[in-house]
Parts: structure tokens; sequence; C-alpha cells
């Protein structure tokens, strides 16, 4: 009996947490806020990240605790009724929406692609073809060549044979747009009225998809991009409105959906594997994504760094916005650094400002050649490189410009010491 009513509390509890998350009306700009100061955030370290946001090129961030505002900023000329594209974040809103639509009994990701969007979808045999399924689509492992003139087109001629499905994880637009067209051969809706019915209006989104090239683009404002991560915290509910009643897909999209690349889910990035591959590259990198952001941190991402973050053994929501960040497709990197800014706002923190030296490394990943730029003028005193081993790697230097004497492909640190200050940037080579 003892043990029985332990677990009713406990129950109770978790229940009763659980309802503290705050969910903001569906109509009008209202949206409860919680004080930095009362999670112990101090104002100046706030004010630095703000600082190196701005440098940065970001036109809007927010980070949510339990669905309230705790920090929102807007640059330059932006503003919170400013609309941005999700880029590449959008994919992650994409695979929510092929959930509802196998909720429904519209599809089942295990059905070949063709069943959808008919035969010669792609150049290969029909046996290759009829091997994709919508599941690859959403795992990036169709097995089409990615390193095509351009990886966006969706024309037959430019979805290539390379290897079988599942045997390939590969960074592919092309595979992935079409599941827009799966989505509309399935429903029979467009696109955005299937955005609109089945997410928007019950989460309060004002965003839409519109055709650039041979993509659909996710544009919104900052507020809806917030609401999407808040309703991505949760399991499928909205302030107790269903979704997506699907535990077992929405536990699928955030977990590895193939043992290639162990850092993504169904169009969803992953914290906290034991390694991760990137777009562009076949290299598998060791250690997690994002090492300074919580091991259980997902993510969608996209080009110049769109980001969402959901957090959610820390009730965290956090959204950027902003112009370039990298050449990269996705900018894990930036998104990592951003982390290293958020454990420094505590007002106890041991990696306050003053300690460590403010510095960028850019491009990351890199070819072994690569820039350091700082907010300000520093004479840097000491650089050091190293590899995953501690192993010194040689250099050569040209001002703020680097280079790697015979440097492989791998993870390597590049040390930086100035007047006093450290700082350690990891920076991913890709030959």
């Amino acid at each position: 009996m003892k043990n029985y009513l332990i677990v009713l509390l406990f129950c109770f509890a978790f229940n009763f947490a659980k309802a503290q998350t705050y969910f903001p009306p569906l109509v009008g700009s209202a949206w409860q806020t919680t004080d930095p100061a009362t999670l112990g955030w101090c104002q100046d370290s706030i004010d630095v990240m703000y600082d190196w946001l701005e440098s940065s090129n970001s036109k809007a961030f927010i980070l949510l605790k339990d669905g309230k505002i705790v920090l929102e900023k807007y640059f330059g000329t932006f503003t919170v009724d400013s609309f941005h594209v999700w880029n590449s974040a959008g994919k992650t809103l994409t695979a929510y929406a092929v959930g509802i639509a196998q909720k429904e009994g519209f599809l089942d990701i295990n059905d070949p692609t063709s069943d959808y969007l008919g035969n010669a979808w792609t150049s290969c045999t029909p046996l290759q073809e009829d091997a994709i399924t919508i599941k690859n689509q959403l795992t990036m492992t169709s097995g089409l060549n990615d390193v095509v003139a351009d990886p966006y087109c969706t024309l037959p001629s430019c979805l290539e044979f390379l290897a079988a499905a599942n045997s390939r994880w590969a960074y592919h637009n092309g595979p992935y747009t079409l599941l827009d067209t799966v989505i509309e051969s399935a429903t029979g809706s467009t696109l955005n009225n299937w955005i609109s019915s089945r997410i928007s209006t019950k989460i309060g989104m004002s965003g839409f998809y519109f055709p650039f090239g041979y993509n659909n683009v996710y544009i919104s404002k900052p507020r809806t991009m917030a609401r999407f991560g808040l309703l991505l915290a949760q399991n499928g509910y909205w302030n107790g409105t269903e979704v997506l009643n699907d535990t077992n897909y929405l536990t699928e999209m955030k977990t590895p959906s193939q043992g290639i690349n162990e850092s993504y889910g169904y169009l969803t990035w992953l914290n906290g594997q034991n390694s991760f591959m990137y777009p562009q590259t076949q290299v598998v990198f060791p250690g997690p994504l994002c090492p300074n952001a919580p091991a259980d941190m997902f993510s969608a991402q996209g080009k110049d760094g769109q980001i969402i973050n959901v957090v959610n053994s820390e009730g965290i929501v956090l959204i950027r916005m902003g112009g370039a960040a990298s050449n990269s497709f996705v900018n894990v990197f930036y998104n990592d650094t951003i982390w290293q800014y958020i454990n420094r706002l505590s007002c106890n923190s041991s990696l306050k400002e003053t300690q460590e030296l403010s510095v960028s490394l850019y491009p990351n990943p890199s070819n072994g050649s690569f820039s350091l730029a700082a907010e300000a003028e520093l004479t840097y005193t000491t650089i050091e490189i190293t590899n995953l081993q501690g192993q010194k790697i040689n250099y050569t230097r040209n001002g703020s410009d680097f280079e790697l004497i015979n440097a492989r492909s791998g993870i390597y640190f590049v040390t930086i010491q100035s007047e006093g200050k450290k700082r350690i940037i990891r920076v991913n080579v890709v030959k």
C-alpha cells in the first residue's frame, strides 16, 4: 500500500508539473513572460550574448522557459511582426505533417514513394526506385546521388541512383522536397492547406510555404517559429488539443532513425549521440552534435542559422532567425556557440565572458583553411591546434587566416590565449 501511494504521488506530481507549461492564446499578441533574474541570469551576460548575436547577423532570438518568454530580442530593423524564411528548419515541420497524414490513414511511411509520385519519378531502374520509401525521404537514406549539379532539383533527371536505399545517409534536398508532393497526393490537399488545417489553426501559427526554385520554403514571424518549437516540446498536444496523437511516430522523429548518422531522426537533428554526420560529406565525426548543449536537445536547423532548439529536460525552447552564419546547409557549430553563451548567463557561472575570449572561427566545417574573428582587437599571444589525441598540428598563418599543414578529415581543437583569457574552439575538417 505504501509503494502504491508513492506511485500515485509521483504521477500526481508529474502531471502537475506538466500542467505548468504555458500556452499563449491562439489569437493576439499576448504572451506571458518570465524575468531572467528569477532564473539567476545576469543582465550583463545577456547583453554580451545579444552583442554577439547582432554581430553574427541575427534578426530574431527568443528563449522560452516552460512556454513563457524569458528572452526576446530583435536586431536592426527586424521586429516581432517581421517575416523570415525558415530554410531547412522547415524540414521538421514537414516531418510533423507527414506524421499527421499517417495517423489519419492517408499514407504509411513504409510505402514506396512511387505509390504517390508515380513511376519514373527518378532516373533509377524500376527495381531501384521501388525500394525507396517515404521513410527514406524522412531519414535522408534514399540512396540517390546528392553530388549532382543542383542538389535542390526534383526532376527525374537530377535524381540519380548512387547506392541502395537504407545503405547511405546523405543530406539531399531534392528527395526531401518531394515529400510535399507526397502529402498533396496522399491527402488531396495543398501543402499550405494541410499545414494550416492540421497544425497552424490549432497552435496559432501564421506562416506559409512559398515556392522558391524547386523548393517550398516556409516563412513566418519569429513567434510562429517559437510556437512550433513549443509544440515539438509537447507529446502531440497543444494545451489539451490534439495535433498528432501518435507517440511512436513522435518518438521516432526525435531518436536515431537509422544506424549511419546517429544524430538524425525524421528530418530532425539530435544531440547527445556518439557520432554525427554533416551535410555534403560522408565523414562520420565522433562525439555529440553540440557538446555545449544539453544532451537531450533536438533541433530543426536551416541554412544561414535558422534554428529551433528543444530541451525538454529544462523546459527550454530556443529560436534564432538571421542571415548567413556560414555557407553550409546547416551550421551546428553556430548553434553550439549559442549554447556557450547560454551556459555563461548564470550569475554564478564559472564561464563568464570576462574569463573567456569572444572569438569565432569560420568556416566550420573547413577544408583545413579558416579564419578567426573577434568582437574587439585582440593580440593572440598563443594559438595551438591539436587533434583528438592531443597531438599538436602544424599550421601556417597570415593575419587572422590559418591553414593546417597535411591535416586529414577529422576534429581539431584551436586553443587561443590572449590577455589572460582563453578560448577553445572545435573545428571539423572535411577533405
